[in-house]
């Protein structure tokens, strides 16, 4: 074990997500410990053959093999939709490399699509003028999240797409542990006009005047119900089968039959939307309580080397905050895109139902980050 282990364990988190657009609230990750960074190739096209979904399940299937590797232990991850990062300590290195290895191998066997994975030492990073920050956001009382800044991420990014610190996908056959990666709860339809993704990154040398601009931003989407959190406060809805059915069955069928695996996931969502149709409580577990604490538990916006938000909005607001990214991009000060759409999704890791860690990824239903990502404006 390495002694920098405790290192995201012991980032005071904070409780005001307007907090970390200032840079104070960040730590330099440990030189020892290593960034990892996947990315699904082709993922615009995909979104244009309507399997967004499927892209959205096979990106945060890398954090779930990753977690999974690690027996459950904390450590930072982000979600941006296509792909995922997260950060690990030296001595975790051969299980989650073996587990990325896995997941790409899994990636293709299950739906042809090509993940890419990379392990990078956070020296590197830095040594190359782009170093790995990170913060710790308190969501709810039970789920906390990573945020990573200094550019690190998408340095280490770059160098995957370039070819360099690649995990080679496994052998035939080899299966990750997606224990838990399940996308069970219905879109969710825009209460205020639309959902709105937006990815913003600051332009080089931008400094103070990005953290400033994200801020602001940030500041637009408060007065709104829930400041602009897709999920209801009485937690998303669920229709039976649920959209997601099949996506699920592909990651927890193991070597079983995928018919077979489909009939255990109907089955097992089937008795989940009866009790939160009925309110009826299971022993223990409380579905409705269970729903409410799924949006308190999930992500809508994070800070990424940048800031991603998926927010639910009015028109209005909308042309505020493009308006105040236009201005900010003309300055020379960031990049940025953005996608509209009816209906926000999620997707969800629960290693139990019965505690109330489970964590939850917000993104647009058509195309979310993905897109705005795709759309990036500079001056």
């Amino acid at each position: 074990m390495s002694g920098s282990e405790p290192f995201f364990d012991d980032l005071p988190p904070c409780l005001d997500f307007r907090d970390l657009a200032d840079p104070k609230h960040y730590a330099a990750l440990p030189g020892d410990w290593l960034v990892g960074v996947s990315d699904i190739v082709q993922s615009t096209q995909l979104v244009d053959a309507g399997m967004y979904k499927t892209v959205n399940m096979v990106g945060a299937a890398v954090i779930s093999a990753v977690m999974n590797a690690l027996g459950g232990r904390s450590f930072p991850f982000i979600f941006g939709g296509d792909g995922a990062g997260f950060a690990i300590w030296p001595g975790a290195e051969e299980s989650v490399a073996d587990a990325l290895s896995a997941t790409v191998r899994w990636a293709k066997a299950e739906f042809d699509i090509t993940l890419r994975a990379a392990l990078v030492p956070a020296s590197d990073c830095a040594a190359a003028g782009h170093p790995v920050r990170v913060a710790k956001y308190q969501a709810s009382p039970h789920a906390q999240y990573a945020m990573f800044a200094g550019g690190g991420l998408s340095w280490a990014e770059a160098q995957m797409k370039s070819g360099r610190y690649g995990v080679l996908p496994a052998p035939e056959g080899a299966l990750p542990d997606l224990t838990g990666l399940s996308c069970r709860w219905s879109h969710m339809t825009a209460r205020n006009g639309l959902i709105l993704s937006l990815v913003a990154v600051p332009a080089d040398g931008a400094g103070t005047a990005f953290t400033q601009v994200a801020a602001e931003v940030i500041a637009l989407a408060y007065p709104l119900e829930l400041q602009g959190h897709p999920v209801p406060a009485e937690g998303p809805g669920t229709s039976w089968p649920p959209s997601g059915a099949m996506l699920e069955a592909h990651a927890q069928r193991g070597n079983s039959p995928l018919k077979s695996s489909y009939r255990k996931v109907l089955f097992e969502t089937f008795l989940a939307w009866l009790l939160i149709r009925l309110g009826a409580k299971l022993g223990s577990f409380d579905p409705r309580r269970y729903a409410r604490l799924t949006g308190e538990n999930a992500d809508f916006r994070k800070f990424e080397d940048g800031l991603k938000m998926t927010i639910d909005c009015d028109a209005g607001t909308r042309d505020r905050i493009v308006h105040l990214l236009e201005q900010a991009r003309e300055d020379g000060f960031l990049r940025y895109g953005i996608s509209e759409q009816a209906e926000a999704m999620m997707t969800c890791i629960v290693p139990s139902v019965m505690q109330d860690d489970h964590v939850h990824f917000i993104d647009g239903a058509a195309g979310g980050y993905t897109l705005a990502a795709s759309r990036m404006k500079a001056r």
